[in-house]
Formats: C-alpha cells, sequence, structure tokens
C-alpha cells in the first residue's frame, strides 16, 4: 500500500486518526495522604486500586491518628487514566504509600516521564522517601500539597525547606478530591518532563 492509499475500512480522502501518545505518571507519597483519591478525582475509566482492608495488625503498624476513620489501604497499585487533548493520554499510576511496600517502586515508576509526591502538612516525614526515590532516579517531579479540610498547617516556603528540594522542582496546594485540581497539577508534572528533556 502506498502512502496515499487509504486504509482497509476507511473511505477514500479521510483523514487517519493519530491514537493519542501515550504518557504514564506516577503519583507517589506516605500513607494516607490522597494519592488513591486524587487518581480515582481524575481517571476517565473506573479506576483500578488494590484497596485492602486495615487490620488490628496493620493499625498497630499504620499511623491513623490524621485519618481515623480511614479503613483501607494500597497494597499494591492504584490505577486510572485521562485523556489530556486528543494528542495526549495520561496513565496514572499510584503507589502504595507504607514502606514496607517499597519493593515494588521501581516496577511502578519503570517508564515514567515524572511523579507527583502528595504531601499531608501535618505529617511531612511521611513523603520524604518519595522525594528521595524520585531525586536519586533523577525523575522529574512536583510536590503536591493536599489542603484537608481547606487548609495546610504550613507555607509552601515552609514545606519547600523541610523536604530540603530545589528551586527547581514545584511545590503547590492541590484538592485531591477535585477534578481540576489534580489536572493542575498532572500539568505541572508534564511541564517539568518537557522541560527536562528539552534541556
Amino acid at each position: 500500500m502506498t502512502p496515499t492509499e487509504p486504509l482497509v475500512g476507511r473511505p477514500a480522502g479521510q483523514a487517519a486518526v493519530r491514537p493519542p501518545l501515550p504518557v504514564k505518571l506516577v503519583i507517589a507519597g506516605g500513607f494516607g495522604v490522597g494519592k488513591t483519591t486524587a487518581v480515582g478525582s481524575i481517571s476517565e475509566i473506573e479506576p483500578l486500586t488494590t484497596e485492602a482492608s486495615i487490620t488490628e495488625v496493620a493499625a498497630g503498624v499504620d499511623d491513623l491518628s490524621h485519618t481515623p476513620s480511614k479503613t483501607t489501604t494500597t497494597v499494591a497499585m492504584d490505577f486510572g487514566c485521562i485523556t489530556i487533548d486528543p494528542a495526549l493520554k495520561l496513565y496514572l499510576f499510584g503507589t502504595p504509600g507504607q514502606e514496607r511496600f517499597g519493593f515494588m517502586w521501581d516496577d511502578l515508576v519503570e517508564g515514567a516521564v515524572g511523579g507527583l509526591v502528595i504531601v499531608d502538612t501535618r505529617r511531612l516525614d511521611d513523603c520524604y522517601a518519595a522525594v528521595d526515590y524520585f531525586e536519586h532516579k533523577q525523575i522529574p517531579f512536583a510536590v503536591a500539597v493536599n489542603a484537608f479540610d481547606g487548609s495546610v498547617q504550613h507555607t509552601l516556603e515552609e514545606v519547600r525547606w523541610a523536604l530540603d528540594v530545589s528551586e527547581g522542582v514545584p511545590v503547590l496546594v492541590f484538592d485531591a478530591r477535585e477534578r481540576g485540581s489534580v489536572r493542575d497539577a498532572l500539568l505541572v508534572v508534564l511541564e517539568q518532563a518537557l522541560a527536562r528533556s528539552e534541556g
């Protein structure tokens, strides 16, 4: 078939429609910071989750003091997707937050162009591992402070200082429950990835 001939099943003269470019992003952070919520808020498909009930044993290991109503936790990953425009589709992979599931991260992050590290300012130390991971792997990322109850405990500059992230890493406030807010945070990650690829 020559380049000017139509594909089988397409009327002559109708242009081929390219599928959107698939782009993988990772959503990471500590236990109970809103990763599953963020994926569920933005995904255009029913998100795939691997939620398991928090047992008495797990409750003794995981800090539930700031999330007392939390009854489940991610034990493998969350997955969702969103078409940004006809040319770009994001595939979102949420990591489990507990350190004991850290062995899965390398597989989940494989092929990702960037990451969003979600932070709960009541528990900043819970996200150190995610920040360190992306820095070590040299994967572009942004830090998104989840506005629990509509507020945050520290200013963005205080968060930047506490996490010791460079000025080149965006630090922003978002609401994991709001689709538009999650979209805007993911677009910041995409901008970081694009800037890295052009640099």
